[in-house]
């Protein structure tokens, strides 16, 4: 079949508009990569674009001798994991009736749920209650407050009312099944792309929080890996003052090469944990977003 010019034009448009945004997206990550293993004093000349120049590894050596970044690893893993199986595990819990249209009071429900997307009682009132739970200072500070994701419901409820037939739920309670067996033997099977992307939209929230584990977190050997890189950054630009012109330059550079190592050492396991769930992606979110 001959390909009409106008359709040509608009498959090479197309794969060059592709390529340009591939480009914007992929280059910052490379650059990254490559200034973390290059000379500091060329990166902040604007000498490294492409190819890493003075190449050495000092930067990831300095980090990697510190023992707190090994326990900010294992707590970062603690918290992603017990954090996001609460998150999910409740996520379902309360997705799946509110997506059922015979639950009573269906619609306040989904109003208050709603209204906290909007409205909520700020820092203070929210550290008060962490403290007045007597979770301050421990794991479940970084894991309760931010159990549910109003969000994710949500996108999880639309995929229950859209993915699940009301007949093949029906004909199971015709056959006896209870609410929960039904829960647990038809819709939780059925629901696998979308358990999947809500998984990686917790676990990566979890793994990147900053902001709580500053606000609740005081022993240092429960601090998340986050806090431990900015502990690590600030102290060596605190270290600046009363030294020498020359050391001064030195530790410069170097907290600028650490900078990117330190990007580079926490995006790792979100870069490899991200291919095994990337086909479900596009089905999951999708699916789960086609009605509010």
């Amino acid at each position: 079949m001959k390909i009409k010019a106008s359709d040509r034009i608009f498959d090479i448009s197309l794969i060059a508009l592709s390529f340009i945004i591939i480009l914007i997206v992929a280059y910052p990550l490379y650059f990254v990569i490559v200034a973390s293993i290059s000379d500091a004093v060329k990166v902040l000349n604007g000498e490294v674009l492409l190819i890493p120049k003075g190449i050495n590894f000092n930067a990831y050596t300095t980090v990697f001798i510190n023992d707190s970044i090994w326990n900010g690893y294992k707590n970062s893993i603690i918290y992603t994991s017990a954090g996001t199986v609460v998150n999910v595990l409740l996520t379902l819990l309360a997705a799946y009736p509110l997506s059922r249209k015979d639950l009573p009071g269906r619609l306040f429900f989904m109003m208050a749920i709603l209204f906290t997307m909007y409205f909520n009682g700020g820092i203070i009132p929210t550290y008060l209650l962490v403290r007045s739970l007597n979770i301050y200072n421990t794991m479940w500070a970084l894991i309760l407050p931010g159990a549910v994701s109003t969000y994710n419901l949500i996108v999880m409820r639309t995929y229950f009312e859209t993915n699940i037939p009301n007949e093949l739920l029906e004909s199971a309670f015709i056959d006896g099944s209870s609410e929960i067996k039904t829960f647990l033997r038809i819709v939780l099977p059925l629901s696998g792309p979308i358990i999947a992307v809500i998984s990686l939209f917790y676990a990566v929230g979890h793994w990147n929080a900053f902001f709580n584990a500053l606000i609740y977190l005081r022993n240092d050997k429960l601090y998340p890996l986050q806090l431990v890189l900015r502990e690590i950054l600030m102290q060596n630009q605190s270290e600046n003052y009363g030294i020498d012109d020359m050391d001064l330059m030195a530790r410069i550079r170097m907290v600028e090469s650490m900078k990117y190592a330190l990007i580079i050492i926490a995006s790792i396991p979100v870069l490899v944990v991200y291919p095994f769930v990337q086909r479900f992606f596009v089905k999951g979110i999708m699916v789960g977003a086609i009605k509010g």
